[in-house]
């Protein structure tokens, strides 16, 4: 019985459950070792085998998120920073919510995993959650997944409709919703120009008016190009201009590794960038700096002075 060529989803399953590219990957290490040691158990004439590992991922997950926090990023804690010269002081003890590294996995369909929507879903219960992404977006059926949850399909229908009013109390919709947005690529490609030339004006133009930068594990954020920019001046005033990027996907987002310039004059891998565009315009970017997190993407740690650019 072979469980490999489904680890990619559940592992996307498991991070949307608890917001976490690591814990998500050890649950599904758990969630293989789990079915290994019950398939002789398996009755093929109940469930195919991929409903069956969804259903011993779920209980995984549901048991891993008992008394659990839920993650959030900076901008569901407070209100925005006035000051872009406040001290980046990270808060270590709060448990972030991470990216999804798409690289890592080969898999047909990414569609929900969009930061904001995996932020949403943290604020709901976690059975509510499950039944949620069990039903709406792995699209299994309510009595596979009343089977999965040990449950009725009555229940889980009822679930699922207060799982929906919850999440639409969350935000609007342009901020849960899978937006179509063909430009986006362009849009971050300028960006990426900008960034490198040091151009704070030119990442400006590129901006949304109310764009929110924020900046985990640093529970500071901004909204709005004003201080977008400022933040910008800071940065290229402390680490100087000389940066290169890379071109990524997170979360089914464009993205991008960011590398500065080093005293040994070679460039360091400094942050991952995930970025929301709607509009033509970037209306969020998420830097995160957690080494953990960098570490997710596999991205080499330095790269020579020799070269002008990583590999993109």
């Amino acid at each position: 019985m072979d469980f490999e060529p489904y680890r990619g989803e559940l592992v996307a399953y498991c991070y949307r459950m608890l917001g976490s590219f690591h814990e998500a990957e050890d649950l599904v290490q758990e969630t293989m070792l789990r079915a290994w040691k019950a398939r002789d158990r398996y009755d093929p004439g109940r469930a195919s085998v991929r409903t069956w590992l969804y259903r011993i991922a779920t209980n995984v997950c549901l048991t891993a998120l008992e008394g659990r926090a839920r993650r959030p990023l900076p901008s569901g804690l407070g209100a925005p920073g006035e000051d872009p010269g406040t001290p980046l002081t990270p808060s270590t003890d709060i448990p972030w919510l991470q990216p999804f590294p798409d690289a890592r996995y080969d898999m047909e369909a990414r569609a929900d995993m969009r930061l904001a929507l995996v932020v949403a879903l943290q604020r709901l219960p976690a059975r509510q959650r499950a039944v949620l992404v069990l039903r709406e977006v792995l699209q299994f059926s309510a009595a596979e997944v009343a089977d999965q949850l040990d449950t009725t399909v009555p229940a889980v229908n009822s679930t699922l409709q207060r799982a929906r009013a919850a999440l639409t109390d969350v935000g609007d919709g342009d901020t849960i919703t899978e937006p179509d947005e063909p430009g986006a690529r362009e849009v971050i490609d300028r960006y990426l120009r900008a960034f490198e030339a040091a151009d704070v004006p030119a990442l400006v133009r590129l901006l949304a008016d109310a764009v929110v930068l924020e900046m985990p594990p640093v529970p500071l954020w901004f909204r709005g190009t004003e201080h977008y920019g400022a933040f910008m001046r800071r940065v290229f005033e402390l680490r100087g201009a000389d940066w290169a990027l890379r071109r990524l996907v997170a979360n089914g987002q464009p993205a991008l590794a960011a590398y500065a310039s080093g005293r040994d004059g070679d460039r360091w891998l400094h942050s991952v960038q995930v970025f929301t565009v709607t509009g033509g315009r970037v209306t969020r970017n998420v830097v995160f700096t957690d080494p953990q997190v960098l570490a997710a993407f596999d991205l080499p740690q330095r790269i020579s002075s020799d070269r002008p650019h990583p590999p993109r």
